[in-house]
């Protein structure tokens, strides 16, 4: 057939470490299926439970995920690294599912901005969606901050590749607090148009406002594969800070290592909760005197809606910066205070603790946070435009 499957939406998403990019994609898929798209959610990292991707269908890919914060090697759900012929074969199943879903859209989540150890079934895919009889409309996405390397070679590629093979680039966030341009060297030479969708939230329902998570201190590592450390220290740190009174919970996240989450339970000590995961996270957190986490995307975007007072972490290890940058943005319009894990000591700490609870009812100052609605429009009219 030379025609795609009408307002059709292929959306590849590959989480490496954490489940932040994974989560925002849910998110978007979510509110592509409630504008009318047929959603196909392709996922390659490791599967996360209870994730939620409303009516869209999702196609698990055989999995991969990065051995460590560094992203140079990738390993298979049995921790065995990938090798040529698991190349070959996750490829092939990818452009089987293109070619047998036709969509009008095919929606690559960070690539070519990132994800380049992808390349091997991501260009094939580019190629085949590019000499389709049906001509999808071909569109990357990113969240709002980019890091990149100091590397003008692999700035060209990226801008090379998205040259020739995109039609739209979308930062789901918003211009007005930080732009492309402040994160990506080479935006000017870009091609294809930018838009701006907003920041993309996960729908947070705390109810009444009571239940868990009601006046209890909520500290959180997002998928936890890099929290350990950060929350380590806050447990050991706990008896000794502010509100040590109230209930505490620790919510590890459900990719922190074992022993991590059992240090972490045993420096905890009694009356202090730790999970390993919960679905209602964001709900949890909209109904804490006071969050502490990382400053990922989601768990900031989610913070910010909720309106709860927030201490943030931002992890840096590896080749990660973006989210001591986002934190330090977001911390000038509203209620975040912001500790940097290389300065994680008590004092430190409960300063942040006690500024964060008297800012509370500052509010948060002209951020777009209808991201996911905003995709939905942007790649509607994408189409009609055709």
């Amino acid at each position: 057939m030379t025609e795609p499957r009408s307002k059709s939406l292929f959306l590849y998403v590959q989480n490496l470490l954490g489940i932040g990019h994974l989560r925002r994609a849910a998110a978007v898929a979510r509110a592509a299926a409630e504008a009318g798209f047929e959603v196909h959610f392709v996922s390659g990292g490791m599967p996360v439970p209870d994730l939620d991707i409303g009516a869209a269908t999702l196609h698990q890919l055989p999995p991969v995920r990065a051995a460590d914060s560094l992203f140079k090697v990738l390993e298979d759900e049995n921790g065995q690294e990938i090798d040529d012929a698991w190349k070959a074969a996750r490829r092939d199943r990818l452009l089987a599912l293109f070619e047998e879903t036709r969509p009008a859209i095919l929606f690559t989540e960070l690539f070519p901005f990132g994800r380049r150890q992808m390349r091997f079934e991501l260009l094939p895919l580019l190629d085949l969606a590019k000499d389709a009889p049906w001509r999808p409309k071909i569109v990357s996405s990113m969240r709002d901050i980019l890091v990149t390397k100091p590397r003008p070679d692999r700035n060209r590629e990226i801008v090379e590749t998205a040259g020739r093979y995109y039609d739209l680039v979308l930062v789901h966030g918003d211009e007005r607090v930080i732009s492309l341009a402040d994160t990506f060297p080479m935006y000017g030479d870009l091609t294809p148009p930018v838009r701006y969708t907003g920041y993309v939230l996960n729908p947070i329902d705390s109810g009444s406002g009571q239940g868990d998570g009601a006046g209890e201190i909520v500290v959180s590592a997002g998928g936890g594969a890099v929290g350990g450390n950060f929350m380590r220290a806050l447990a050991r740190l706990r008896p000794e800070l502010p509100f040590a009174d109230r209930t505490w919970r620790f919510v590890t996240g459900p990719h922190m290592p074992e022993d991590a989450a059992r240090d972490i339970e045993r420096e905890a000590g009694p009356g202090v909760i730790v999970e390993r995961s919960r679905p209602d996270l964001a709900a949890l957190i909209s109904r804490a005197y006071l969050s502490i986490s990382q400053a990922g995307y989601n768990t900031l975007a989610e913070i910010l809606t909720a309106g709860t007072a927030s201490v943030v972490i931002p992890f840096v290890g590896g080749v990660e910066t973006e989210q001591r940058v986002r934190a330090d943005l977001l911390a000038r319009r509203g209620r975040l205070a912001v500790v940097p894990e290389d300065a994680l000591a008590r004092d430190t700490l409960a300063a942040a603790m006690e500024r964060a609870v008297a800012a509370r009812d500052k509010g948060v100052a002209g951020v777009d946070l209808g991201g996911a609605a905003g995709t939905a429009r942007i790649l509607t009219d994408l189409l009609e435009q055709s």
